[in-house]
């Protein structure tokens, strides 16, 4: 009896510190988790953008045969033969951004930066996106303008 009192005792204190812990402790560390394979799954191979739709224009053929290389190191390197444009990149918890576009504390951005003037396509690229689902295959991102309100979406898929 006194095995069957200490065990549902034992059952009792596990089902309290299970609905004891706050939102807030899941979602810093589902982001981490995010953070962490979302950084795996970008520098894992080659990329080419599938999709990019600019405020409702589809701008996609501006990048066609364009491979993108996401290195370890936060450079990336998005090339077509001859032609190479460099930029960096990261991810991290948009907490931490000063710039979140949507006010959302738990979500994680896929920053993207390229050192072109603004009439070149890939200014286009540059910016805080907000991940929506990634993949070993596919990165989906999206990016509510703070400025015309447009909103944006790129999407990578691994060649």
């Amino acid at each position: 009896m006194k095995t069957k009192i200490a065990t549902i005792f034992s059952i009792f204190i596990f089902i309290i510190t299970l609905v004891g812990c706050s939102e807030d402790d899941d979602s810093n560390n589902s982001n981490q988790i995010n953070i962490t394979q979302a950084t795996q799954n970008t520098q894992n191979g080659t990329w080419r953008i599938s999709s990019f739709i600019d405020s409702g224009e589809d701008e996609t053929n501006d990048f066609t045969g364009f491979i993108f290389d996401f290195k370890n190191d936060g450079s990336v390197m998005a090339s077509r033969g001859e032609l190479t444009v460099l930029g960096t990149w990261s991810i991290n918890d948009s907490s931490n951004s000063s710039d979140d576009d949507d006010g959302s504390s738990d979500d994680v951005d896929f920053n993207l930066f390229f050192n072109v003037p603004e009439s070149n396509d890939f200014d286009d690229l540059s910016d805080d996106w907000d991940i929506t689902s990634i993949s070993s295959s596919k990165i989906e991102l999206i990016d509510v303008s703070g400025g015309n309100g447009g909103t944006d979406i790129l999407v990578f898929e691994k060649i």
